[in-house]
């Protein structure tokens, strides 16, 4: 018999989770559960299994007779899940050149354009919106589920170290070549130029991270 998640329990894990990714509970900070239960009107066993479930995705941990807290992720983990991520997207890019529709095509190139825009109006908060939209839909579009869930669960364990990255000056102008030339290949239905593509814009996201892991240049 297959069980069901209640859907207040999914609903206030999933409120809780983009909590966390947008910075509403800062690195470490407790997680108690009576005020979680006051945050988003629900009750102690609810709440204690969101905390297991966003313990098992790696965003909060359970420190002994203190109990939960947002997980901090540092910048060299994040570099080791980046490098995680890039055999994955990589992957995930040559499906989604391999199955995109008509559909899918156009949607690219939608979002493509607005993150043109975003450029050309200097709006970083923008074009990082435009850019987890961008790599969410490649993921929708290559449809392997096993691949898209274990990602998903990589980039929130990662959102806060992109969002400090796309406020680098110039890093949109930087990225923006390296996505169009993602989507051109995936509309082209191209996946080992896709593939490439893909491993190119990681390796620069790689770059940047080790540069700001290694502080200002002297």
């Amino acid at each position: 018999m297959i069980q069901t998640v209640p859907e207040p329990q999914v609903a206030v894990t999933a409120a809780l989770r983009a909590a966390i990714i947008r910075g509403d509970y800062a690195p470490r900070q407790r997680l108690v559960e009576s005020e979680l239960c006051e945050d988003f009107s629900t009750s102690r066993f609810i709440v204690r299994n969101a905390l297991q479930e966003l313990h098992a995705d790696g965003l909060v941990e359970f420190q002994r007779n203190r109990g939960a807290r947002v997980r901090e992720i540092s910048l060299a983990e994040a570099i080791e899940i980046t490098q995680v991520r890039r055999l994955l997207e990589g992957y995930e890019a040559a499906q989604a050149a391999e199955r995109v529709t008509a559909a899918g095509q156009r949607a690219l190139a939608a979002i493509i354009e607005e993150m043109r825009a975003a450029v050309q109006a200097a709006d970083p908060l923008r074009y990082s919106d435009l850019n987890a939209q961008l790599h969410a839909m490649i993921r929708d579009i290559a449809g392997n589920g096993t691949c898209a869930r274990v990602l998903r669960q990589l980039r929130d364990q990662t959102v806060r170290h992109s969002f400090s990255l796309s406020l680098v000056p110039g890093r949109a102008s930087v990225s923006l070549p390296q996505h169009e030339a993602i989507a051109e290949a995936v509309i082209a239905q191209d996946p080992p130029a896709a593939e490439r593509a893909m491993l190119r814009h990681l390796d620069s996201v790689l770059d940047a991270f080790r540069a700001l892991a290694a502080g200002p240049a002297r």
